[in-house]
């Protein structure tokens, strides 16, 4: 996005010395640019790269004056990527949140709801420092609905949340916080704009890709292929596991029905960590699909995050998901994996490595949140 918006004001005659702007990416996502500063920043969990690049980007939006335009282009990411915790927190006690928060199986509604009641750029906060220069937003959705509060935290939006919600958050989830985090979510300077301050008045926010989008483009090529397509919807939030187990009924009615069909379905799926493994929801969907699916011929599947990365440690080559068929399970045991012990771990890395069945594109520089495909095509009883 800041590769094709500089391309585009650069190649219009606008002198380089009028424009000013820093673009923050994950590390291993960065693009090359002309004028504008680039930085990558750690992603899911903060560091100082991010904090440093909130910093200045801060600096940025409190430099503009009347008149000047305030461009801020936001994708999925940016949660983790801009890094400004509210007074009294230190970085480490935002990375500990988010550690906490990641782990809960809390949705990113909610994570993000939390995250913007202890920040100084989310919220809101953004377009505040910018004010009263016109700040005009384009977003990539990664969210569940679409919603701008949502997508990178709403820092250039007016936040509907409040403190009392990000407080109930953590009471619902159980979640142990560093105590300056209890702290600040009491303290009442640490509340949101809302949608009824003047500031927003001077701001404009554009969509420029959905989720939907890339369903809509799937579905088209579904049926030229002469299948049927089941779309459930890009808004489907809940346990990777259990929305797994859903999906596997689904395709063994339409198997039993005789149909060649494909299940699309999109969204953001949830895993409550409780062993030790590495993963994401992309993958943990998969494995959890492979023990539903034990046995079975003619369904096989892909889930994958389509910014290229599924949870993981924060590396630009940790894999976007995996493959799956009825077959995969069996493939295990022959290799002496257990695929019920890998799931109870958390540790779905680990078992698609060994099978070989990892999707591991690389950074795609999009994120339209998560994409699963279950193909269900007839089998041969003769």
């Amino acid at each position: 996005m800041a590769e094709v918006a500089e391309g585009h004001y650069l190649d219009v005659g606008l002198p380089k010395e009028r424009m000013h702007g820093i673009a923050v990416a994950r590390h291993g996502y960065g693009r090359p640019l002309r004028v504008v500063e680039m930085i990558e920043a750690g992603h899911p969990v903060p560091d100082q790269a991010g904090l440093d690049a909130a910093a200045r980007t801060l600096e940025l939006a409190d430099s503009a004056t009347y008149g000047d335009l305030v461009l801020v282009l936001m994708s999925g990411g940016a949660s983790a990527n801009w890094i400004a915790p509210a007074d009294g927190l230190s970085l480490a006690s935002k990375q500990a949140v988010t550690r906490a928060l990641l782990r809960s199986g809390a949705s990113i509604g909610e994570i993000n709801t939390v995250r913007k009641h202890l920040s100084r750029i989310k919220g809101g906060r953004l377009a505040q420092h910018a004010y009263p220069a016109r700040v005009v937003t384009i977003g990539i959705s990664d969210v569940p609905g679409d919603d701008p509060a949502v997508i990178g935290s709403g820092p250039t939006v007016p936040d509907p949340s409040t403190l009392a919600d990000a407080a109930a958050i953590i009471d619902r989830y159980g979640l142990e916080l560093p105590g300056n985090a209890f702290l600040a979510l009491r303290d009442p300077r640490n509340e949101t704009p809302k949608p009824e301050d003047p500031l927003f008045k001077t701001t404009d926010y554009i969509l420029a890709a959905r989720p939907l989008d890339s369903f809509e483009a799937a579905e088209a090529e579904i049926r030229a292929a002469g299948y049927d397509c089941l779309f459930l919807g890009d808004r489907i939030e809940g346990e990777a596991r259990d929305v797994a187990a859903e999906q596997a009924k689904m395709a063994r009615q339409l198997q039993a029905e005789g149909r060649r069909a494909v299940i699309l379905s999109g969204g953001e799926l949830t895993v409550t960590i409780r062993g030790q493994g590495r993963g994401g929801p992309n993958q943990e969907f998969a494995l959890a699909l492979a023990t539903a699916l034990d046995g079975t011929k003619g369904i096989a599947a892909i889930a994958a995050d389509t910014d290229g990365t599924d949870g993981g440690g924060g590396s630009a080559d940790d894999p976007a998901g995996a493959y799956v068929d009825g077959q995969s399970a069996a493939r295990a045991r022959a290799l002496g994996l257990d695929a019920a012990k890998y799931l109870a771990d958390n540790n779905s890395t680990a078992f698609f490595a060994a099978l070989g069945d990892l999707v591991a594109p690389g950074p795609t520089f999009t994120n339209v949140n998560d994409f699963r495909a279950i193909v269900v095509d007839h089998v041969d009883t003769a």
